[in-house]
């Protein structure tokens, strides 16, 4: 395991990148999931590599992509993976759409499990559907999939399932038998689940993370999952995603796309893809998910000591803190105060659905420092 440690702040300030460029530099960015780690150092050497070969062009038709996935998916999860059932586009919300308007026509509905990633509203509407929401349970000790809910959607005529494993905002790794039990229900009545795992690679040790298309023999007949190595690696910005089955006939769905589908892939992408799913980038990786360990903890504690009237459920993946501040009466939208008056920027709870009325979403994903600070200043607001 490597160790892996934030940049400091003066120089994280030197990127362009949006989550360093939209708001002022008195401003904590703790919003857009970006993270502010170095790259690791497989990925750093193959695009030098590319850089240095001026190798700039077209994605090729043959990469080592597919197979590199399938060796990290097994180490990782577990999971015995086709690479001949994995094709790549630009990014997970690209891929989404474009399986979405396979398996829906215009004008049906989409299941989507709010409080969810805001831009899950959007892409269903991309591909022509409708959003039906049926939000998680919060059992008060965590959250979970309504699965009585989804059954009454599909009852009533949703033709697809948007899938989050592992969710967002919350960090939510699903239990396996609630995938397996959603997997059933969705060949009941004959409708696709598109799964996005972005997340996956960020499960902690020992949370049970268990792919949609491992969680049965429906899931793999009904199943597509969407994953890429933006998120645990921070590559969003070179635009590679993968999108996997498990089945003949939805392999034969994703194999129907638009070969423009798949050029749209980044050559830079697919690169630091290979790379970034590497065995030789497993210590890096290992080393961010102790390091995030820490962080997601420390959230716990400082919230504890100096916001106590928050509600904070530490995540199992990921590195994003979902909180809850209504107890404050900052209103539905406590972000925009946080914003104006201590110079903090956080994702806005409502984004996420009705459900987030009161909360706000922490990236987590950067020093102990930046944290701490972050916090204190949200607690100097309390009582003011």
């Amino acid at each position: 395991m490597l160790e892996v440690t934030a940049l400091p702040l003066d120089e994280l300030r030197e990127r362009t990148s949006e989550k360093w460029r939209e708001y002022p530099d008195d401003v904590l960015p703790l919003f857009v999931a970006e993270t502010d780690f170095p790259l690791a150092p497989e990925i750093t050497a193959a695009l030098q590599r590319a850089l240095d070969a001026g190798d700039t062009g077209y994605v090729a038709s043959r990469t080592p992509l597919a197979a590199s996935y399938a060796a990290f998916a097994q180490r990782r999860f577990g999971w015995q993976v086709d690479p001949e059932r994995i094709r790549t586009t630009a990014d997970v919300s690209m891929g989404i759409v474009e399986i979405l308007r396979r398996v829906t026509q215009p004008g049906e509905r989409v299941v989507v499990m709010p409080p969810i990633y805001p831009p899950f509203f959007d892409l269903v509407e991309e591909a022509g559907a409708d959003v039906v929401r049926v939000p998680l349970r919060d059992t008060g000790a965590a959250w979970e999939m309504d699965l009585d809910g989804i059954r009454a959607a599909l009852e009533d005529g949703a033709s697809a399932v948007l899938l989050c494993n592992p969710h967002n905002p919350t960090g939510t790794v699903h239990a396996r038998e609630a995938l397996t039990a959603l997997g059933e229900v969705a060949e009941e009545f004959g409708v696709a689940v598109v799964s996005d795992e972005i997340h996956a690679p960020l499960a902690q040790p020992g949370t049970g993370f268990t792919p949609f298309l491992e969680a049965g023999d429906a899931a793999r007949r009904v199943g597509y999952a969407v994953v890429s190595a933006s998120k645990a690696f921070n590559l969003a910005g070179l635009k590679c995603a993968l999108m996997v089955t498990a089945d003949d006939t939805t392999g034969a769905v994703v194999r129907s796309l638009p070969i423009e589908v798949e050029w749209r892939t980044g050559q830079f992408g697919s690169i630091a893809a290979s790379a970034a799913f590497s065995e030789a980038s497993d210590a890096w990786l290992d080393g961010l998910l102790h390091t995030l360990d820490a962080n997601r903890m420390l959230v716990g504690d400082l919230l504890s000591e100096r916001i106590p009237q928050a509600r904070y459920r530490i995540p199992d993946a990921g590195y994003l803190a979902w909180i809850d501040l209504s107890a404050l009466g900052w209103g539905d939208a406590p972000a925009r105060r946080i914003l104006k008056d201590a110079r903090v920027a956080v994702s806005s709870g409502p984004t996420f659905g009705t459900e987030g009325a009161g909360h706000v979403r922490l990236n987590f994903g950067t020093s102990p420092e930046i944290l701490t600070e972050a916090i204190e200043r949200i607690a100097a607001l309390v009582g003011r």
